[in-house]
Parts: structure tokens; C-alpha cells; sequence
């Protein structure tokens, strides 16, 4: 429903008046009470802690760098000279082990067989198509990239296949095979190597 707040009238004396409903009784307020045993447990275990570590640091001072306690020590004869305090932390460690001598001074004869070249030569077929003109498209696509192809027709087979190469190493197979693949004049081509 909706409101007029326009013509609301003001409030009259009468309704400035009401008593409060709990009545005209007013409460003091009532001052905050410090909590006691929380403060007297907090200094109980800072007391308990304080010790702890007057016992402990009492301990670690008694122990000279030796390990042996001062109270058990025997006493140096007096014709002796006083011997030097030297902490353990300070001294170099003793080296045990003799392996890192042994790897220093030995040597390893790896026999590494020579890598022999093919003498067979490779071939990189480019496409493989059932008609003739769909090869030689591919092959002039070839020759604008400024590679030399050739289509293959087997007297048995229905396939014009295009082919580059013979190449005498796989790298240069490889790399013409790449350079016509980045130019998208073929999708993909096969490396294999040439039987006769």
C-alpha cells in the first residue's frame, strides 16, 4: 500500500510524551569488572616460561666445549701448561673418504662408433594423385618455390606420384621438405629412401 508522506502530519505534544516501555526507570550504568584470573593464569606462565629458560641457559653454561661437565672436570696439575679452549664448530672436518681423490685421478675411454653416412639416397614424395594434371599443378607449385620435381607413373599402378630428390643426405630431404610445407605449397610430405 502506498504512503503519503506529504501530508503526514506532525507529531503532536501528547505523543512527544509516552513513557518509555520499560517505564521511567533509568539504570546507572554499572562499571566494568577487570577479569582476574585470566591476568593471574597469563603471569603464571610467563613466570613457568622465564624459569625454563633460566634452566636451560644454566645448563648450556656449566658444559665447557668439551662436553664434559665443569663439576667432574680433574683438576690441571700445575706443571701443565693450560690448554687452549678450541670449539668444535670453529675446527675443519676430517675427510674420510678417498672416492673424491679416486674420481679426480681416474679416467674414462669411451669408445664412440663414427657416424656412417648412408650411401643410399633419399627421396621426398610430395603428393600422389589419379590424374596427371592434378600432379603436374603440384609440381609447377613446387617450381615456384625453386625446386625441381618430377611425376612418377608406374605402367602397373593408376598413381602419378611427385617427387623430389634423389637427395644424398637426409638433412637436405629435410630441409626442402620444411621449406615447401612453410610456403603451403604441400600439406605434408614423406622422406624414404630410393630402392633402385
Amino acid at each position: 500500500m502506498a504512503r503519503d508522506y506529504v501530508r503526514r502530519s506532525k507529531p503532536t505534544a501528547k505523543s512527544k510524551k509516552r513513557p518509555a516501555k520499560g517505564g521511567n526507570r533509568s539504570r546507572a550504568p554499572q562499571p566494568r569488572r577487570v577479569p582476574v584470573l585470566p591476568i593471574i593464569l597469563l603471569i603464571m606462565v610467563a613466570g613457568a616460561l622465564g624459569y625454563l629458560i633460566y634452566i636451560i641457559k644454566g645448563a648450556a653454561d656449566s658444559r665447557p666445549s668439551d662436553g664434559v661437565p665443569v663439576a667432574t672436570q680433574a683438576p690441571a696439575s700445575t706443571s701443565q701448561a693450560p690448554r687452549p679452549i678450541v670449539n668444535p664448530i670453529d675446527q675443519k672436518p676430517v675427510e674420510k673418504w678417498t672416492y673424491i681423490e679416486q674420481l679426480e685421478n681416474k679416467e674414462v675411454v669411451v669408445h664412440v662408433p663414427e657416424a656412417q653416412e648412408s650411401t643410399r639416397p633419399y627421396l621426398v614424395q610430395c603428393g600422389s594423385f589419379r590424374s596427371a594434371a592434378q600432379a603436374e599443378q603440384l609440381k609447377a607449385k613446387i617450381a615456384f618455390q625453386g625446386l625441381v620435381a618430377e611425376v612418377r607413373h608406374k605402367s602397373d599402378s593408376s598413381w602419378y606420384r611427385v617427387i623430389l630428390g634423389p637427395y644424398d643426405s637426409k638433412r637436405l630431404a629435410e630441409q626442402h621438405r620444411h621449406k615447401l610445407i612453410k610456403a603451403k605449397a604441400v600439406s605434408d610430405c614423406a622422406i624414404w629412401f630410393w630402392e633402385g
